[in-house]
C-alpha cells in the first residue's frame, strides 16, 4: 500500500503510472481516499487519445519507484476496466465492480477524491475546576443534552484537484508543391579556325606532292555541350509529432467557513492545549 505522504509528493510532481513490464500506462489523474480511514485506495490514470479518458486502478499491490507508480497490471488491462465517471466519489457498487474486474480483494466502502492539503480538525476548549455533573463532565451543555467535556471546533478546507480535458488537436499533413530552380552549368563548343602557313624548306615537299592544279574539299565536324536535366527523389528529413508537458500555476479563490470559540463570563479561567482557539 502506498502511503499518504508518497501520494501527496507524486500528485505535486505529476507522476506517471507504469505496469510491471515497465510500459507506460498514462499520467496520474485523481486519488480516491477511503471515507472511513482516509487512506488512498484508488487512483485514476489518463488514457485514450490525448488523455481524454480516465481508468480506475486499485492501490492494493502498487508501489512507488522514483516519480512512477508501479501497478501489477498492463495497459490493456487498465484500459479495459469498467467505465466509471471520476466525478469525485466512488460508490460501493462501483468499487465492487472494479474489484471483481481486477480480481483483487477489498472491503466495500465509500471513496472520495482528495488533493492532500493538510486535513483534519482539532478543537481546544477551556477547563475549569467545578460544575462536575452526573455524566462525569465538567460543566453542562446549555444548548442540549450534555455530551462530553469539550467543544469541537471545525472548519472548512479546500480540496483542490485537477482534471485533464482536451483543448485541441494537432496533425501532420504532407502535400506536394512546385518551385522553379535556376542552375548555371558550364558548357563548351567547338569553333572552326583557319590556319595559314608559308612554304618553307620544311614543308615544300608536302606542297609539291600533289598535282599542279586540282580541286579538293576538306571537312571538320564541330561539336558542343548542351545541358541535360534529370530528376531523382531523395529523402531529406523525418518529421513526427510529440508532446511536451508545460507546468503552470493557477490561483483558486473560494470562500470557506470555520467555527470560532470564545469564552464568556467573569470567572477567572485559564486555557490548556497547544493550539489557539
Amino acid at each position: 500500500m502506498i502511503a499518504t505522504s508518497e501520494i501527496q509528493n507524486l500528485m505535486t510532481s505529476g507522476a506517471t503510472v507504469v505496469g510491471t513490464d515497465g510500459d507506460k500506462i498514462g499520467k496520474l489523474g485523481q486519488v480516491f481516499l477511503d471515507d472511513q480511514t482516509g487512506e488512498p485506495q484508488w487512483i485514476t490514470v489518463s488514457t485514450g487519445f490525448f488523455g481524454t479518458s480516465e481508468s480506475f486502478i486499485p492501490l492494493d499491490q502498487a508501489n512507488v519507484s522514483g516519480d512512477q507508480i508501479v501497478v501489477p497490471f498492463d495497459k490493456d488491462k487498465v484500459k479495459g476496466a469498467p467505465r466509471i465517471d471520476a466525478d469525485g466519489h466512488l460508490s460501493e457498487a462501483e468499487e465492487d465492480e472494479l474489484y471483481t474486474y481486477y480480481g483483487v480483494g477489498g472491503t466495500s466502502a465509500g471513496y472520495g477524491t482528495a488533493d492532500y492539503a493538510t486535513t483534519g480538525t482539532a478543537g481546544y476548549g477551556t477547563t475549569g475546576t467545578s460544575d462536575l455533573d452526573a455524566a462525569g463532565t465538567v460543566g453542562h451543555d446549555t444548548s442540549g443534552p450534555t455530551t462530553d467535556d469539550a467543544m469541537t471546533r471545525s472548519e472548512e478546507r479546500l480540496n483542490v484537484g485537477t482534471e485533464r480535458v482536451a483543448t485541441g488537436r494537432a496533425r501532420l499533413r504532407k502535400y506536394i508543391v512546385s518551385e522553379q530552380q535556376n542552375v548555371t552549368v558550364p558548357v563548351s563548343r567547338e569553333e572552326v579556325r583557319l590556319e595559314r602557313e608559308p612554304i618553307t624548306d620544311a614543308n615544300v615537299g608536302d606542297a609539291l606532292a600533289g598535282p599542279d592544279l586540282s580541286e579538293e574539299e576538306h571537312e571538320v565536324v564541330l561539336t558542343e555541350e548542351r545541358a541535360v536535366v534529370t530528376k531523382e527523389t531523395v529523402p531529406v528529413e523525418r518529421v513526427r509529432l510529440d508532446k511536451d508537458v508545460v507546468t503552470d500555476t493557477e490561483t483558486v479563490n473560494e470562500t470557506t467557513r470555520k467555527e470560532q470559540i470564545e469564552l464568556e463570563g467573569d470567572a477567572s479561567t485559564g486555557t490548556t492545549g497547544t493550539r489557539g482557539i
